[in-house]
């Protein structure tokens, strides 16, 4: 029997949320861009603390993917795919992969014509997990209310 554990609609629920902050954004890039380039390059506590709970949750969702193997929802896709994303992203970060800084450093061009484009993305991203992490927590209480 599939079964929602108590944690995966929180994993939505923050990730929706870390990325629909991405709004501010499109509202004022350069102290956005100065915020987290600054964040990155520094490696301080806000570094570590989110690059710890982020690990700490993709892990969680892939072990998680692979315990329910066979009887996974369609979502649980995403921790497979965006875990491994994410935990590469934070690996590339955290060592300095130049390819990935070069990337990172266009992607945080102030100036860039696709400024709206790659930051509108992350923002629907976030809108969507964010909704799915409320209806997992809709589903979540109505299967254990039916059970009881």
């Amino acid at each position: 029997m599939k079964k929602i554990y108590r944690w995966e609609p929180w994993f939505f629920l923050f990730f929706g949320i870390f990325h629909l902050h991405r709004i501010w954004a499109l509202i004022d890039r350069e102290s956005y861009a100065s915020f987290w380039l600054g964040v990155m390059k520094s490696k301080g506590l806000i570094y570590f603390l989110l690059m710890g709970i982020l690990s700490v949750l993709c892990i969680l969702g892939i072990v998680t993917f692979f315990r329910e193997r066979g009887k996974n929802y369609w979502w649980r896709w995403i921790y497979l795919c965006g875990g491994a994303y994410l935990l590469f992203d934070l690996f590339a970060i955290a060592t300095g992969l130049d390819f990935w800084q070069k990337l990172l450093d266009k992607m945080f061009d102030t100036q860039s014509s696709y400024w709206n484009i790659i930051w509108g993305f992350f923002i629907l991203l976030g809108g969507f997990v964010f909704v799915l992490g409320i209806s997992l927590l809709i589903k979540d209480r109505k299967d254990r209310q039916s059970r009881s």
